[in-house]
């Protein structure tokens, strides 16, 4: 009896997550069928889910027509520059916060955590002003700048770093080694399913930010591909099929990053602890 009740347990686990895996993968396919298919082909009934006449035209349109290119090479720039520098600084104050004895060390940890509370739209006004102030709006770098360091990422790196054992550090600087020696050879390679971790939430949401960059970038020229594709959604709103095509190419290199990544991405969740 109880082996049956955990048979039918298993078998609605495993139904419920078959149910949520198709309830996200339909409306995929279905974006990325449409990018493919002609204006006349997208309202037909039936829906058909693969395009009669295929074509590249929207794509191509994208790129040759409205200049598509210049959101693509923002967003990479933006995206890939806010990824490595919060990866570095956080995975500095992580083993900072880790491994090093100071006065105040744990009131200073505890004060970047409580920033984790504060919603991020109470910052947009002061953050703002002092770039506007700098002369830092429309470029690249009021874009970068005020993400470059996240309360997250250094409380997740620090959780990671306190794991790597004391008497490995001790032994190299036994040995010699410098506190650079010890980062740069120690501290990142063993912490390579942590960097993964934070470097895959980094750029998702870097890539997908879309309010900052409606507040900094001014100028067309400094769109990147959310902004771009609501101005998109505007301008082609009647052309559904041109707008999926530039949801792909926003989704396209996140689905290939994390592909590439999750096995550092997982092993860096199952590994980092919570302790204080």
């Amino acid at each position: 009896m109880i082996e049956r009740r955990s048979i039918f347990k298993e078998v609605a686990v495993h139904g419920a997550l078959i149910v949520g895996a198709l309830a996200m993968i339909i409306p995929f396919v279905w974006m990325v069928s449409t990018s493919f298919k002609l204006p006349k082909e997208i309202f037909v009934f039936p829906p058909t889910w693969i395009p009669s006449e295929p074509t590249i035209k929207n794509y191509v349109d994208l790129f040759r027509n409205l200049d598509f290119a210049r959101p693509f090479l923002n967003t990479v720039i933006v995206s890939g520059s806010i990824t490595f520098l919060s990866v570095l600084f956080s995975s500095m104050a992580g083993y900072a916060f880790a491994k090093f004895r100071f006065r105040g060390r744990d009131a200073l940890f505890m004060l970047i955590l409580a920033t984790i509370m504060v919603p991020g739209q109470m910052t947009i006004i002061p953050v703002f002003l002092m770039l506007r102030h700098l002369g830092l709006i429309n470029t690249y770098s009021g874009l970068i700048i005020p993400a470059m360091v996240s309360a997250f990422n250094v409380f997740f790196m620090r959780q990671f770093i306190i794991t790597i054992p004391d008497d490995l550090l001790e032994a190299a600087k036994m040995d010699g080694a410098r506190e650079g020696f010890l980062y740069f050879k120690i501290i990142l390679p063993l912490s390579g399913p942590a960097l993964s971790t934070i470097a895959i939430f980094t750029f998702t949401g870097s890539w997908n930010s879309f309010l900052w960059p409606l507040i900094i970038a001014q100028d067309e020229r400094m769109y990147t591909l959310p902004v771009a594709i609501s101005v998109l959604a505007g301008q082609y709103g009647e052309n559904i099929a041109i707008q999926m095509a530039g949801s792909c190419i926003v989704i396209a290199p996140i689905l290939v990053f994390f592909i590439f990544a999750q096995r550092y991405f997982i092993k860096g969740i199952s590994l980092t602890g919570m302790k204080f």
